[in-house]
């Protein structure tokens, strides 16, 4: 029995307290209580209460699918919906989908303010972005936590703090709140769980309210990268002094690749070469005997599981023998299509190739087995997107396109002026 097993069956069975465990229940009940109370009535809860307050108020924001929702609310759900698809943008040599929270937070933030100049907010979302990137890349070792949500918020809170118009002293306590709300663990990518993005999501909430919180005078720790009990020490270990020297000398933002397709960034070299042997019409789908990809550990890891009759979408996203069928079939990954070849599912396998790089997602090598012996093979030196592989008109008018029948009716600017929809709420 595990210990989650062992402390539920706890927890459901039936309990009698002891008569002296009872009267001690009791007893400490009413000291929590009371000082609970007295605490609700200090000046350090005031601040605290206002925010509560302005929750349901002010600080009003909208999601993306239109509804106006408390702020913290709106960064949630929109940091959810961009991530729910995994089609967010990423940079990869960070792993980090690095405008994820950044975006989700920037939104709440600048709809609280009535809106926002559009040069401050994408100032803004440069430097979050910045930031989210710079922590990935400075890791030192494989991911334990989720490390778009981890990163994310740290890059997500001094965006918004920025924004919001946060100081020095203020944007310090914002970092150390938010840090102290980071979660996430790649434990929900291992089970391909919904709770992935709901990781982007909360760190989205907990950016904003680390933010609402600094504004109200709420302070928070300050050494949360490098101290005792800081990112480094518990989340994962960072060597950021190569990054920090380098500030403000580039962009990360520049290097963040666009996914063409709605599955984890580790299938799109694999799909991308499959629909380069699809348009050049090398073979029909019935052809195909097994395809094999090798590829670095992190390959193999995110998307080398093995395909499953009926899997929820969460898991065919994160499965390329699920999505490989598909783009052979369609030319195409529509995330409303659930069900694939499974025959030709069966013979996808994803291949360790020998890299030692914990964090690399190339280079890859495709190899497509035909039946009547022949092999066509593919080498992949870059993702489709990134920026040593941008995507040509024809892929991008593709996604854009999916997107927007996907949105169905909503606000237009979101696709025809998205910075006027991002900085001018109403």
């Amino acid at each position: 029995m595990t210990t989650v097993q062992r402390l539920i069956e706890f927890a459901s069975a039936d309990h009698q307290l002891p008569a002296s465990v009872r009267a001690d229940t009791v007893r400490l009940l009413a000291d929590t209580l009371a000082v609970g109370a007295a605490g609700s009535a200090s000046r350090e809860a005031a601040p605290v209460t206002d925010v509560i307050r302005g929750w349901g108020t002010a600080n009003q924001s909208r999601t993306l699918a239109g509804r106006w929702v408390p702020g913290p609310s709106a960064a949630f759900l929109n940091g959810f919906a961009i991530h729910c698809l995994e089609w967010d943008a990423v940079h990869e040599p960070a792993v980090v989908h690095a405008l994820s929270v950044v975006t989700a937070t920037l939104l709440a933030v600048s709809d609280s303010q009535g809106g926002s100049n559009p040069d401050e907010f994408l100032t803004a979302l440069a430097i979050g972005v910045e930031i989210a990137s710079g922590m990935g890349l400075s890791a030192t070792g494989a991911m334990r936590f989720f490390r778009p949500a981890t990163a994310g918020i740290l890059g997500a809170t001094l965006a918004g703090a920025r924004l919001a118009g946060l100081d020095g002293d203020a944007m310090a306590d914002a970092l150390g709140l938010a840090y102290s709300f980071t979660s996430g663990t790649m434990q929900s990518h291992v089970e391909a769980s919904t709770a992935l993005p709901l990781q982007i999501a909360n760190a989205a909430r907990g950016a904003v309210t680390a933010i609402d919180l600094a504004q109200a005078g709420i302070d928070g720790p300050h050494d949360m990268i490098d101290g005792l009990f800081g990112y480094s020490q518990l989340i994962e270990p960072v060597d950021t002094k190569e990054w920090i020297a380098g500030l403000g000398q580039s962009w990360r933002i520049s290097e963040v690749s666009i996914k063409p397709y709605p599955s984890g960034r580790a299938s799109h070299g694999a799909l991308g070469a499959l629909a380069d042997l699809r348009d050049e019409d090398a073979f029909a789908i019935d052809d195909v005997a097994g395809i094999e990809l090798f590829a670095p550990p992190l390959i193999h890891r995110l998307v080398g599981r093995p395909f499953q009759p009926n899997a929820p979408q969460s898991y065919n996203r994160l499965c390329l023998a699920f999505l490989a069928p598909l783009m052979l079939r369609d030319g195409l990954i529509d995330p409303r299509i659930d069900r694939t070849v499974e025959t030709l599912a069966k013979r996808v396998q994803v291949k360790l190739d020998g890299n030692p790089d914990l964090n690399a997602l190339s280079p890859q090598h495709l190899i497509v087995r035909l039946h009547d012996g022949r092999s066509l093979e593919r080498a992949v030196a870059a993702n489709p997107g990134s920026p040593q592989a941008p995507l040509s008109a024809a892929r991008a008018q593709t996604k854009y396109e999916l997107c927007r029948s996907l949105a169905g009716m909503g606000d237009a600017r979101i696709f025809e002026t998205p910075l006027q929809y991002a900085t001018e709420p109403k």
